[in-house]
């Protein structure tokens, strides 16, 4: 696809930022049928330094509560001044998504990208820690990497370059998320599908000098993109 919205962040200081395959062209494919209101109230969970809080509040008019645990609000603070974003747009917070510190049904949206996967796994986990914090009504959109087909029984080599088995339990294929999620009694869900993202986006993190960015190019550079993919979730609030 193209990513016309996430080409203007496509510099070298904002994909430095990123903390994996690029969350902005993710982020853009997720919204491509957007049914979030304008102006409304959106928690990016899951947002790391921020820039995928800076593309919703930008190019989609919400006004943005960038929430993650590893992160500090300070820093995100300074870095959304810079990009003339300022509190009554985009709010940092230090929040831990199995505990959230926000008013009951104070979202009209939760968006996740790159990041639902290390606390969603537990089909418990949207009916008691996430949708009381929605309203009725109210939108989920989740990006998260997965598996073409879960192969946890038999790990490819190729992907055990780069990542433990206990890492790789973090990716898992549309069927485990389908099932997943349908144990969820106050959302409807809307889709679950794969996204065509995947070999742009990684290409795009692998470039990058970090240290998790060069272990990950172990896996990807002997073929393991192969068994890979991007899974995107919507769901609705009873």
């Amino acid at each position: 696809m193209k990513y016309i919205l996430s080409q203007k962040y496509n510099t070298p200081e904002l994909m430095a930022k990123i903390m994996g395959p690029n969350p902005v062209k993710l982020e853009e494919e997720l919204l491509l049928d957007c049914r979030i209101p304008k102006n409304s109230t959106v928690c990016d969970l899951g947002s790391g330094q921020g820039l995928t809080s800076v593309f919703l509040a930008k190019e989609y008019g919400f006004k943005v509560y960038a929430a993650d645990m590893w992160s500090e609000p300070e820093e995100n603070r300074k870095f959304f001044r810079e990009m003339g974003l300022y509190d009554e747009q985009i709010i940092p917070i230090k929040a831990d998504a199995e505990d959230l510190p926000f008013e009951k049904e104070f979202f009209d949206a939760v968006i996740s990208t790159d990041s639902y996967n290390y606390f969603g796994r537990d089909p418990e986990y949207l009916d008691k820690k996430l949708l009381p914090y929605l309203k009725c009504g109210g939108y989920i959109y989740i990006a998260i990497p997965g598996m073409k087909k879960d192969c946890h029984d038999n790990l490819p080599s190729e992907l055990l370059l780069s990542w433990t088995p206990e890492q790789l339990e973090y990716m898992h294929d549309i069927e485990y998320w389908k099932n997943t999620v349908s144990k969820c009694k106050g959302a409807e869900v809307i889709t679950v599908s794969e996204m065509q993202s995947n070999d742009e986006v990684w290409a795009d993190w692998l470039m990058q000098e970090n240290e998790y960015a060069v272990g990950d190019r172990k896996a990807m550079e002997a073929g393991g993109g192969k068994y890979l993919n991007f899974i995107k979730i919507v769901l609705r609030k009873k």
